[in-house]
């Protein structure tokens, strides 16, 4: 049996432990939920109003579900390693897998792209209003930090990604609004060096050289 301490941990602690059934906030009755968020028993019967479990056997519901996504999962292939797979256990224990399965997170994980999949996860924290709750808000961060714990994030080097984005540059929105955002987070000493050092001011045609060109287009 696979270790799903990590997806139970975070389950139990944004759910909370709840010893009698309550309503949906939205319908005020069905479905009704109790324990660590269980809406059904093990043998496929409903929570219904007025029930009261234990702890002990609102873990043992709990154990039941995270199996039953767990063996949905793996049938999808998805060559996850152990600590995204634990993050998505309880991501979809919290939105359902027909939510899950129907969702942009499957499309980026399909190609790969899981950090496009981390910010497809971090959309879903609002309630029926399109309000952020605050508790969902703090769990998908801990769901993300779990699934990226053993992802490189980082795909450019600190010696490549600034050449890249200058060769790239279009003035595209997107590319304005990074560049505005890098500005704010460096100091204004770091700036005017670079300023300096980059010669700014200058027409960069006045004092290109070969040796220059040579840089340029073999970097």
């Amino acid at each position: 049996m696979s270790d799903l301490s990590s997806a139970i941990n975070i389950i139990r602690k944004y759910e909370g432990f709840n010893e009698k059934a309550y309503p949906d906030p939205v319908t005020g009755t069905e479905p009704y939920t109790i324990g660590y968020g269980s809406q059904y028993y093990p043998d496929g019967s409903p929570v219904k109003k007025g029930h009261l479990c234990s702890k002990t056997k609102a873990l043992e519901y709990l154990f039941h579900e995270v199996n039953i996504i767990e063996a949905q999962l793996t049938k999808l292939n998805l060559g996850l390693d152990d600590s995204m797979s634990q993050a998505l256990l309880s991501f979809i224990h919290s939105i359902g897998w027909e939510s899950f399965l129907y969702s942009r997170v499957i499309d980026c994980l399909e190609r790969e792209d899981f950090c496009g999949a981390t910010e497809e996860m971090g959309r879903w924290i609002f309630d029926s209003d399109h309000k952020v709750i605050g508790g969902l808000l703090d769990r998908r961060r801990e769901e993300i930090n779990l699934f990226l714990q053993d992802v490189d994030t980082s795909p450019w080097s600190s010696t490549e990604v600034l050449l890249a984005a200058f060769r790239n540059y279009t003035a595209a929105p997107h590319q304005v609004r990074a560049i505005r955002k890098l500005e704010e987070s460096i100091s204004p000493y770091t700036l005017s060096e670079f300023a300096n050092d980059f010669e700014i001011d200058k027409d960069p045609w006045n004092c290109f050289d070969q040796n220059d060109a040579d840089l340029l287009f073999n970097s």
